[in-house]
């Protein structure tokens, strides 16, 4: 079923292209003629997102240099991004349903590469901080739109190849956003970081008007204006809480006035759109069990994965002395894994054998068994993390392609968008509150260990007065590490768990709604 299989109904070349809504009379959506080649150009878009989502933390130290900027700067230059686009994602996706994924995916272009423009042409904080706001407006609606194409021009039987091709230009652009902001902070200024998103920008906006078709919800539903205000409230509320717990206090009156925000308006949120006879997110979604399987097991695996991976790279840097340029390379590994899987459809071939939900729990047990093999081979230097990295790399072939598509297949075909926002939501926050619990369990654990320790590793070894006293320090961050690495591991393995226990149980009703069917 998820092995690659070519569509019988596919038109001759020289044949106008299907629309991607167009099904024939058994009622199976067509492939459309050109989707390979449109894959290829989405995955050229959401690739410009990708790399900024890693690219800047290279430029941190030159920016604070050369623009004299605070570390409150610095954090909202990094916060600024992922808060707008965190908090449009639900509502980027409904727009892309009912206004058209083609014209989203244009506008969204544009937009990324005026936000990249000014970004990289600031002369302040502010202007720069501004700057990458705009930037995930363009974001929230690419990442969104995106997954939403494939879902229409693919073939249910092919979107898991699809989706497996999609995730792993995820992690392409995860491993390279650090090296390519490497490269260019060692030959160009800091700006060039963001203008080098200015050609990829236009190549992939020319590509998408030439090929990508339009589609969008037939049924002409009413825009739920109410419904997206509140979710852009509620969640850009709560990843602000959860991002800000760590620096201000889990009791903060910061952290709890945006907590009890998020809290009241996401409930509002919910209350009106059971209410509504056209609401942004239908709340029937949470009674399939396929859905609900899918999203809980993703929310656990991105907290465990993002969260480690976070406090990964401050072991890399900290404690093993690599430079930003040397600690990406080093985590490249897990992302070539993934891509050398996906791309060759090894990873497809073999979810395709075990079946949805065992491809997840074999999928997030490799993550789990990765995250372990970093924890407990620390004192090994880079051995131990360079086997825990190709096992997350499998672990994540395997199982998120297939994961996304329980999610995105389990939502009506008219409602992609509205499902790849929920599923690029839930992965925002999931990973927001990985960072923030997993690095409050390393700093707890490292307090412990190094009471006169300062605020932060860097901050405790400048104070170290000899090498002994560095070895111990490290020794500490180490040790918190390792627990952090595990606590990590545990939320996903029952991540997986839980996501294939469900979907097993859908699955044996689906079963059996069949043979009740078919008997009756």
């Amino acid at each position: 079923m998820y092995g690659m299989i070519t569509s019988s109904r596919e038109q001759p070349a020289a044949a106008p292209d299907p629309s991607p809504d167009s099904a024939p009379a058994d009622g199976a959506p067509r492939g459309h003629a050109r989707r390979w080649l449109i894959l290829g150009v989405i995955c050229l878009a959401q690739l410009t997102v990708l790399l900024d989502n890693t690219v800047l933390n290279v430029a941190i130290p030159s920016l604070t240099r050369e623009m004299d900027a605070s570390t409150a700067d610095i954090q909202w230059m990094i916060n600024a991004y992922s808060l707008v686009q965190s908090g449009l994602l639900l509502s980027a996706g409904n727009a892309a349903d009912r206004y058209g994924r083609r014209k989203m995916l244009i506008v969204a272009l544009a937009l990324f590469g005026a936000g990249s423009l000014a970004a990289g042409l600031a002369q302040s904080s502010g202007q720069l901080i501004a700057a990458r706001a705009g930037m995930g407006v363009g974001g929230a609606l690419l990442l969104t739109t995106t997954l939403a194409v494939v879902m229409q021009i693919f073939t249910p039987e092919e979107q898991p190849k699809a989706i497996g091709i999609w995730s792993a230009v995820n992690s392409l652009g995860f491993a390279a956003g650090p090296l390519v902001g490497g490269f260019m902070l060692n030959h160009f200024w800091w700006g060039s970081i963001f203008l080098i998103n200015l050609p990829v920008a236009a190549l992939a906006l020319a590509a998408v008007a030439a090929y990508v078709p339009e589609s969008r919800n037939r049924q002409g539903d009413r825009p739920d204006l109410v419904g997206a205000v509140l979710s852009t409230i509620g969640m850009t509320a709560l990843v602000y809480a959860i991002i800000s717990g760590p620096e201000h206090g889990w009791t903060s009156g910061t952290v709890v006035t945006s907590a009890g925000t998020a809290a009241v308006v996401l409930g509002v949120f919910a209350y009106w759109e059971s209410r509504i006879p056209y609401p942004m997110l239908d709340p029937h979604f949470f009674r399939n069990r396929r859905f609900t399987g899918a999203v809980g097991g993703l929310v656990l695996i991105t907290f465990g994965m993002g969260g480690a991976l976070f406090l990964l790279t401050q072991y890399l840097q900290f404690v093993l002395g690599y430079g930003p340029l040397e600690a990406g390379l080093r985590t490249a590994p897990m992302a070539l894994t993934v891509v050398a899987l996906n791309f060759t459809g090894v990873g497809t071939k073999w979810s395709a054998k075990m079946g949805t939900p065992l491809s997840i729990a074999v999928g997030m047990g490799l993550m789990a068994a990765g995250l372990v093999s970093i924890a407990t081979l620390t004192g090994h230097g880079y051995s131990g993390t360079l086997l825990g990295l190709v096992l997350i790399g499998a672990g994540t072939a395997i199982g998120s392609p297939v994961m996304a598509h329980a999610v995105m297949s389990s939502v009506p075909r008219e409602k992609a968008g509205v499902g790849a926002g929920i599923n690029g939501t839930l992965a925002e926050f999931g990973n927001g509150l990985g960072v923030a619990v997993l690095g409050a369990v390393l700093n707890a654990r490292f307090a412990a260990l190094v009471p006169v320790a300062a605020a932060s590793l860097p901050a405790a070894l400048a104070a170290a007065g000899s090498d002994r006293e560095r070895a111990e320090i490290t020794g500490a961050f180490s040790s918190g590490l390792e627990t952090s690495l595990l606590v990590g591991s545990v939320a996903v393995l029952l991540g997986g768990l839980l996501a294939a226990s469900l979907l097993r149980r859908a699955d044996r009703a689906d079963a059996r709604a069949a043979q009740g069917r078919a008997d009756a």
